[in-house]
Formats: structure tokens, sequence, C-alpha cells
């Protein structure tokens, strides 16, 4: 499809997810300009030289300020900011390119605060609140955020907006479900992402959401269930997780029920209770022979950076939306929607792992649907308010298929 005003793309972030992005969206063509600016810009130049194509430059950022953030979007009159850092500078990101009248994508949304009396009963402020209170303002001046668009969040949420207009005609429950076998050789522990990531969403009370109770939270890695996965990969334990879908769904799509559950295996819930234990997952600063330092930055300091792994880890990772319901014939229905990447394909057509590359995909694919026209809208969205199927076509020409399994509905 032809893109009458190509985009011009302001990239917060060149690490794992940034780079892998680089290297997806260097093969098409509804852009002009693609920054990639980072805190370290020499790591943003990194990414450049090897995309090797004059649309894109590099620059540096401080994501933590929305002024900067805005002052780079200008300078370079980017349509679009795209965050791809940790979740911690969201609301920095978001609002900079607001504030620079440019639309707005990121993977993962603003934090979450637990209730203080009851954290493992009650939400306090939840993913994403912060942001949803700004809608109104996005949708004042005329502009798009449209939030939680990597892999989960984000086709995730399609796979839910396309089980909803296609597939169902009610909907009991939508369980987002990840799992993998992937192995990092040399390693007793690789986290394959941002471990700074990982631990925020790993170890706060994850939600649940019932239409008739709305958002409850629960003890991390709770309610326990074996998921058989699809493509070999097999049965892997899945625990319940804090994430963006539970927040997001229920939004724009009629469930009676949403979850998500993530296969981390015992080793790993392990280790993060402990960290947890003595205190390495906190944020706030302490004082170490005068020097003031992050616990949690410490720990991502210390392990593997997760886009270096990919010569290292084999096996494939699978992400996807189980889905109970009825179907549109009347009958019970129970249906996985997933997307499987095999480690060993991605590092050989784009020289990036797994687990990055299945994130990137998603935000490019978005993109190319918005640059024409395909998916507008302002204010503040998540996918399940957009079009699924021209996503899912998307995706698919982009060689990257997903796929559907019919199971046995329960009795």
């Amino acid at each position: 499809m032809t893109v009458s005003n190509p985009q011009r793309i302001l990239m917060v972030g060149a690490g794992g997810v940034g780079s892998a992005a680089a290297r997806i969206a260097v093969r098409r063509d509804f852009f002009e300009v693609f920054v990639v600016a980072d805190y370290d810009e020499a790591r943003a130049r990194k990414v450049v030289a090897d995309v090797a194509d004059p649309r894109f430059v590099a620059a540096r950022i401080d994501a933590s300020n929305a002024e900067d953030v805005a002052r780079l979007a200008r300078e370079h009159r980017a349509t679009h900011v795209f965050n791809a850092v940790d979740p911690r500078f969201v609301l920095p990101v978001f609002n900079g390119a607001l504030a620079a009248g440019a639309d707005y994508l990121d993977m993962a949304m603003s934090l979450s605060h637990p209730h203080s009396s009851e954290p493992y009963a009650k939400t306090g402020v939840k993913l994403g609140d912060e942001q949803f209170a700004a809608a109104p303002e996005w949708e004042r001046n005329g502009r798009l955020a449209l939030v939680g668009i990597g892999v989960e969040p984000g086709l995730s949420d399609v796979f839910a907006r396309y089980a909803a207009d296609e597939l169902f005609s009610e909907i009991e429950e939508l369980g987002v479900r990840d799992g993998a076998n992937l192995e990092v050789d040399g390693y007793s522990f690789a986290p394959s992402f941002s471990i700074w990531t990982t631990i925020e969403e790993c170890l706060n009370p994850p939600v649940v959401f019932e239409k008739d109770k709305g958002w409850y939270t629960a003890p991390p890695f709770s309610d326990p269930e074996v998921f058989d996965f699809p493509e070999g990969i097999g049965p892997v334990e899945c625990v319940n997780v804090e994430h963006e879908e539970v927040l997001l769904m229920p939004r724009w799509v009629d469930a009676q029920r949403v979850t998500f559950k993530y296969g981390l295996g015992d080793e790993f819930i392990n280790v993060l209770q402990v960290l947890h234990k003595v205190g390495l997952d906190r944020t706030a600063k302490v004082s170490v022979g005068g020097v003031e330092v992050s616990p949690r930055d410490v720990v991502a300091a210390c392990l593997p950076d997760p886009a270096g792994l990919g010569d290292r880890m084999s096996g494939k990772t699978c992400a996807g939306t189980w889905v109970t319901g009825v179907g549109k014939d009347g009958r019970p229905r129970e249906v996985y929607l997933y997307h499987v990447v095999d480690n060993a394909v991605s590092m050989a057509e784009y020289g990036s792992q797994a687990v990055v590359w299945q994130t990137a995909i998603n935000p490019i694919v978005a993109l190319e649907l918005l640059a024409e026209g395909v998916w507008t809208g302002t204010g503040v969205l998540g996918p399940e308010a957009l079009p699924p199927k021209p996503f899912l076509d998307k995706l698919v020409a982009y060689g990257s298929p997903w796929g559907m399994e019919e199971r046995t509905p329960s009795a």
C-alpha cells in the first residue's frame, strides 16, 4: 500500500528490543527518517551502523527528561515517538511526545503502585492508570498514544479483539499464556529479557479481572497451572504475574474473566524471591562506599545483556491468548491464538534473539498500519481498540505467521 506521508520516527532506546526493531524496520518503506536515540549515544550509533541505511540517524537522549524527549522530537520533526526503554521511563517519554505534537507508541505502560494496606487483595495505582488519566488531553490535541503494542501486551491484545470479533459470541475467559523451552548455554541464570522489567512485573502483586468484581490482586506466582504450548514446546507450569493485558482487555473486549500467566520455572522464581528477600529488587538508591546506587540496577549490571545472548540461546518462545466461551455457532469453544519464534530463525534472519525480536516486530507492524491510515485514532488507546485482521495479515506479510489451536472445551 502506498504511503502518501512517510513517517519520521524517533525511537527512544537502542537496547535489545530497539536494535531488533531497527533491523526489522530497515526492510520497510513507510518512513523517511528513523532516529535511534539512547542515553549511550555509542550504542545508538552501533545500531545505525549495523542497519547501514541513510534513513537512520543516531542521537543522544535522556529518557527520564520529558523536555529532552520533546526537544529531540522537534529537532527531527518526529511524527511518531516509539518508546523502547524500560517502563520506568514511560511517563517522561509519553509526556515529551505530547509536548512535541507527535503520536506515541510503547510496549509497556506506566508503573503500578501496590495498595497501601491490602496489596494482595486490592489494587492501588494500576499499570497504565497515569497514562489513561491523560487521555482527554491527547484527544484535545488530536494525537494518538497507542499503548502496550509489543508482543505481551500487544499481539496478545490483538488476539483478544480477533477472538471477540471473529470466533466467539460470548467470552468466558481471556487468558494470556506465555511459555518457552529456551536454554542459554554457559549460564545458570540468564534472563532473555530486561531483568529490570522482569523483576517489576514478577514481584508486584498480579492483577486479575472478573466482570462481577472488577480488578483485584493476588500474591506473586499464585494459582499455578500446567499449560501445553504448541510447536514442540510442550507443557510448562505457568503462574500469575502482573501484566498490562489484564488492565487493557476489559476496556474494549467483553469477557467474564481476564488473566495473565507466565511460564517461569522453579529456579527462576527462586532467584526472584531471594532477590526480594535481600532487598536487591529495590529501585531506591542506597549508599555504598559513598556512592549512591540502585540495588536493581546493580543486579542488571551483573547479569549478561539479553540482547547479546542469541548466539548461546536455543529453543522457541511462545506468546498467546487462550480463549474460552461460546462460539459463533452457539456451542462451547476453546482456542489458543499464538505466535512462536524459533531463536535459530530470528538469529539467522535478523541477528536478534527470539524474545526481543518477537517483541520488536509488533510496534513496527503497528507503525506501518498507522502510516497507511489503516489504523487511526486519537486519545490513549490499547491494541484492542483497533481492527485486528489488518494487523494479523501484516504480521504474516512480514514473514512471521501466527497460529490457532482448537482445543476441547472443559466440561
